[in-house]
C-alpha cells in the first residue's frame, strides 16, 4: 500500500544531512517498528525513483515520521531531497517494511550498536526504543566519523546521555583529530577489530548480549570478527545491509543475454549486460517494475522463472519465503539465453 505523506519539517543534522519529518496521515496512522525503513517514490527528469531510508524516528517516542538523508556524490534522490524538498511538500511512500529491529527473545541484558556516518539512523531509532521500553538493559553504542561536526545526531546522543546516564553509554571514533587523553569516550581512529576487541573486553560480560551493524562492508567484518573471537553467537548479531556485495566470482558461467519479460500484460525483449541484474536492466529501459530495498531483503520486485535459468547472487541471508520458480530481481543475473520472467 502507497501513502502520500506532507513533510513538517526539514531539520538539519550536519552541512550535508538532513531530517525529514513527516505528519502522520490523518485518517490512517502508519504503523511501523523502530529499525525499518520508509521507501520514497520521486519522478525527476522524467524518470521514477524508489530509494528506502531507514527510519531515525521511533514510534514510542516521536511525533513524525522521520527519515534521515546523506548526500551522495553523484546521489540523485539524495541531492534532491538535500536541495529541493520543503516543509508542505507532499511525497509519494511505501509502507514501512524491514526486519531490523529489535528481537528481545533472550531477554539481552545489553545492546551493542556499531555504526558509521549516516549507518546511524536505524541504530538510533531501536536505540531511543529499548531506552524508552526496557529500563534493565544498558545500550551501547559505538559509532565512527571524521570529526564532531559530521556526526549525525551529535546533539541527540549528548541529550540520551544526560537522560538516560545509568543505561546508555557512547564510544565515538573520529578519523580527522587528534584525540585528548581525558576523554575517554572519544577515541582517535577507526572502527577495526583490535578497537572493537578492546573497547568490548573493556565493557566485560557479553553473556546475554546483542549486537546491531550498519555500515560499510569493512565495518562489518572487522566488528564480526572481533565479536567471533569473544565466541558471541551469530544469532545474536545483526547487520543492516544498504548494498549488494557481490563476489567476481559469482560471475564466471554469466554472459549479456537477452530476455523475455512479461509485466501489466505487455511483452519487452530486455538485454541484460553481464553484471548487471534483471532489475537494473529493465529500470534503464525504463520499464517501471516494481522494487524498493535492492538488496535482496525484501519481496517487492519478486518474478516468476517460466522458461530458462537464472542465478541471484549477493543475497545476505536465505531466503526461505520464495516458491521453487520465483527470484528476486534485484539480484538476479540470466544463466541461458531463453529466461522468460512473468510479474
Amino acid at each position: 500500500m502507497n501513502y502520500t505523506l506532507k513533510v513538517a519539517e526539514c531539520r538539519l543534522e550536519t552541512e550535508d544531512t538532513v531530517t525529514i519529518c513527516f505528519k502522520q496521515p490523518g485518517l490512517k496512522k502508519i504503523k511501523y517498528l523502530s529499525g525499518q525503513y520508509l521507501t520514497l517514490i520521486f519522478r525527476i527528469n522524467g524518470r521514477r525513483y524508489i530509494r528506502p531510508y531507514s527510519f531515525s524516528s521511533c514510534p514510542e517516542v516521536d511525533n513524525y515520521l522521520e527519515i534521515t538523508v546523506k548526500r551522495v556524490p553523484r546521489g540523485i534522490v539524495s541531492n534532491h531531497i538535500l536541495d529541493t524538498i520543503k516543509p508542505g511538500d507532499s511525497i509519494e511512500v511505501m509502507s514501512p517494511m524491514g526486519d531490523f529491529i529489535f528481537k528481545d527473545k533472550n531477554e539481552y541484558r545489553s545492546v551493542f550498536f556499531w555504526g558509521v556516518g549516516s549507518g546511524i539512523t536505524p541504530l538510533i531509532s531501536i536505540a531511543k526504543h529499548i531506552l524508552h521500553t526496557k529500563s534493565q538493559v544498558k545500550v551501547y553504542l559505538i559509532y565512527g566519523n571524521r570529526s564532531k561536526e559530521t556526526t549525525i545526531f551529535y546533539n541527540l546522543i549528548e541529550d540520551l546521555k544526560v537522560k538516560y546516564p545509568d543505561t546508555f553509554f557512547a564510544k565515538q571514533f573520529h578519523t580527522n583529530l587528534v584525540v585528548k587523553p581525558n576523554n575517554p569516550w572519544l577515541v582517535e581512529g577507526r572502527i577495526n577489530q583490535k578497537n572493537a576487541k578492546e573497547l568490548l573486553e573493556d565493557i566485560g560480560d557479553l553473556n546475554r548480549s546483542i549486537h546491531y551493524i550498519c555500515g560499510p562492508a569493512g565495518l562489518k567484518e572487522s566488528v564480526k570478527s572481533a565479536l567471533q573471537l569473544l565466541e558471541v553467537k551469530d544469532e545474536d548479531i545483526f547487520s543492516e545491509d544498504f548494498e549488494i556485495v557481490r563476489d567476481p566470482n559469482d560471475f564466471a558461467e554469466i554472459g549479456t543475454q537477452m530476455i523475455g519479460l512479461r509485466f501489466k500484460q505487455k511483452e519487452y525483449s530486455l538485454e541484460v549486460i553481464k553484471g548487471k541484474s534483471i532489475l537494473e536492466a529493465a529500470l534503464d529501459a525504463e520499464i517501471e517494475l516494481p522494487y524498493s530495498c535492492q538488496t535482496g531483503n525484501c519481496s517487492t520486485c519478486k518474478g516468476r522463472l517460466i522458461a530458462g535459468e537464472i542465478k541471484m547472487i549477493g543475497l545476505n541471508k536465505v531466503r526461505t519465503d520464495l516458491a521453487a520458480d520465483e527470484y528476486l530481481l534485484c539480484c538476479s543475473h540470466p544463466l541461458t539465453g531463453n529466461v522468460d520472467i512473468e510479474i
